[in-house]
């Protein structure tokens, strides 16, 4: 049997990372979490994920300096990372992708489609 595919999931809010947490652990995936910038450098230098989920709108440092400076990072250049928003105004979409990021899952997560979204960037 195939490894599980590893996601980490940089969010802020404790009630986001735990529906995300069991939709994907449910699914079979291995979750590594991380509050902040500083929690996802640390984690980020003892794990290589396969996925990287990335809150945009986070005290400190935001999803988009974050996905920057980690798309900076050689080893962890090809990870994808795909920013989970409420940010849906006009030019917010663009700004994701200008950051580096590789994909955009909207907030509220629509748990009907977001195993589906998430296997698409895992693809």
């Amino acid at each position: 049997m195939a490894e599980a595919k590893t996601v980490l999931h940089i969010e802020d809010n404790f009630d986001n990372r735990l529906l995300v947490r069991r939709l994907l652990q449910a699914a079979g995936y291995k979750v590594i979490e991380a509050g902040n910038a500083r929690q996802a450098h640390e984690t980020l230098k003892a794990n290589i994920p396969d996925l990287i989920l990335m809150d945009i709108n986070m005290p400190d440092v935001d999803g988009y300096t974050l996905t920057s400076q980690i798309k900076s990072t050689p080893s962890l250049q090809k990870v994808p990372i795909v920013a989970i928003t409420a940010n849906v105004m006009r030019g917010d979409r663009e700004k994701v992708f200008q950051a580096g990021c590789n994909g955009y899952i909207e907030k509220p997560i629509d748990v009907d489609k977001f195993l589906d979204q998430v296997a698409l960037f895992l693809a």
